[in-house]
């Protein structure tokens, strides 16, 4: 080996030693930079066939586990989801009340059966007829606050739809624009890792929106592939649309609905996406809002009719009408009727009606036959009352004739979901079943979103484990690079002697 072969080497191996020790700190400077990996800078060693002619330094590589990454990408969507749920969901939970405290639905039931029962000890005590209107003008009015609460619910899942389509354009076009860097820094020999980092950090904030998976290259490209097969272009064109709409309680969404999807390049992918806030958000407007709308409207009309089936029109809407809900619910005068439910002007302006009754019953398949008191009848007039404990709080419509059990199918604007809710006959029952299972949803949105959001901190501490920037590591490295450096300058510097020796030595 010449002394030139000699120096050419360790000039080489310095060349490669600075590179190194400029990666290290990079990566020391970048630890706490979100979506940084740690970089991997290794040499390749160039011989004659048994000579070595020196080393040549390659591209920064990225040390990570795509598997990994993959996995905490999921778990990133699912922790968004339940967050948005537990967000919507706790609203209509507090618009309830709290059941302990009896101002729940289930407790205004108990309280209006038991105005009743007070009124039934005395018919003609003013103060007791007005203490069963104040009792069901609160439990109309929790009717109504409950009934807005789930409709800002479904609106605000609504414009989340929206919200998302436009964050997951844009999060697509930076996908795009970073994946076209790519190709180019790597097709001209060149390193793209932080670019990479870049891409990746991209790929999961999209995560966050919809489920995905992201199929990688050599040459740099990557396909990115929602779940249920949908390919996502990266060309940069916005490719995700949610119409705008302000929503009725008869909305829908497919079928003969009017209820804008979400649209892929004018196709309707709103079934086919799953995962992040753009599916939970769907769930939520289509199917879990909707649904337990239909249990508050049925227990509404459920209240008014039976009421209305024994002489005492006490819950009417809006047009002082009562839904039969033994109707079909889609389409029906129940779908909406808990927002419109009101204590009949005419009762509120004459409590004595709680005791006297509204109007005749004609007896004929359902409640026996009624005659409200006639004006200056007796004012121990009771039998309206026994109607009412008896039958319309109870479980019979008439002697013998049980009540049909709130219905549990064919709900939803368009009849296609089901309750939970099933076998229920009484009010109060019914009342206080709703109240539990909306609770129940809003906690099981808890516990799911607690359980997903523990997973994505696992996962994200095992990938910051196994590529983030170790500083410790990284400082020891550069150790060992320095003293590296230093055999290295010591071949030159003994070549560099040995040169001038032999250059003195020919003077």
């Amino acid at each position: 080996m010449t002394l030139d072969s000699t120096l050419s080497i360790a000039r080489s191996g310095l060349r490669l030693l600075d590179r190194q020790m400029a990666r290290a700190a990079d990566d020391i400077a970048n630890a706490g930079t979100e979506g940084h990996t740690r970089k991997v800078l290794a040499g390749t060693a160039f011989t004659d066939g048994r000579t070595g002619l020196g080393v040549h330094a390659r591209p920064p590589a990225r040390d990570v586990d795509f598997a990994l990454t993959a996995a905490a990408d999921r778990a990133r969507g699912e922790a968004a989801a339940g967050e948005l749920r537990l967000r919507l969901l706790s609203g209509v939970e507090a618009a309830h009340g709290r059941p302990e405290d009896g101002v729940s639905l289930g407790g205004l039931l108990s309280g209006l059966h038991a105005g009743l029962i007070g009124l039934r000890e005395s018919p003609a005590d003013a103060n007791r007829r007005g203490a069963v209107v104040l009792a069901a003008e609160d439990l109309a009015a929790r009717f109504n606050g409950v009934a807005a609460a789930l409709g800002t619910a479904r609106q605000a899942a609504h414009d989340t739809l929206r919200e998302e389509a436009s964050r997951a354009n844009a999060a697509l076009a930076e996908i795009g624009t970073l994946t076209l860097d790519i190709r180019r820094e790597i097709a001209a020999g060149r390193g793209a890792a932080a670019l990479e980092d870049k891409r990746d950090l991209a790929i999961a904030r999209l995560s966050e929106s919809l489920e995905l998976r992201a199929v990688r290259r050599a040459d740099g490209d990557v396909t990115l592939i929602a779940r249920g097969g949908v390919v996502l272009p990266l060309d940069g064109v916005p490719v995700f649309e949610v119409a705008p709409a302000t929503l009725s309680a008869g909305a829908y969404h497919g079928g003969a609905g009017t209820l804008p999807g979400i649209t892929l390049r004018g196709e309707d992918v709103t079934r086919r996406l799953a995962g992040g806030r753009l599916a939970a958000a769907a769930e939520l407007r289509d199917a879990t809002l909707p649904r337990m709308t239909a249990e508050l409207d049925l227990a509404a009309a459920h209240l008014a009719h039976r009421f209305e089936q024994q002489g005492l029109r006490l819950f009417t809407d809006g047009a002082s009408t009562v839904p039969d809900p033994a109707l079909p619910y889609a389409g029906g005068a129940t779908l909406g009727f808990a927002a419109a439910i009101r204590v009949n002007p005419a009762v509120e302006a004459n409590p004595a009606l709680v005791r006297d009754g509204t109007h005749t019953v004609v007896a004929g398949g359902g409640p026996t036959a009624f005659a409200p008191n006639p004006p200056g009848g007796p004012p121990g007039f009771a039998t309206l009352l026994d109607r009412l404990l008896d039958h319309a709080m109870g479980g019979t419509v008439a002697p013998g004739a049980p009540h049909a059990a709130v219905a549990a199918a064919g709900l939803g604007p368009d009849g296609s979901l089901v309750s939970a809710l099933s076998g229920l006959v009484t009010l109060e029952s019914y009342g206080a079943a709703l109240v539990a299972e909306h609770g129940a949803v809003r906690a099981r949105a808890e516990e799911a979103g607690t359980r997903a959001t523990a997973f994505r901190d696992l996962l994200n501490e095992r990938v910051a484990g196994r590529s983030g920037v170790d500083v410790d590591k990284e400082v020891a490295a550069m150790v060992q690079l320095q003293t590296a450096y230093g055999v290295n300058a010591r071949v030159i510097s003994t070549v560099q002697a040995m040169w001038d020796a032999l250059l003195g030595a020919v003077r």
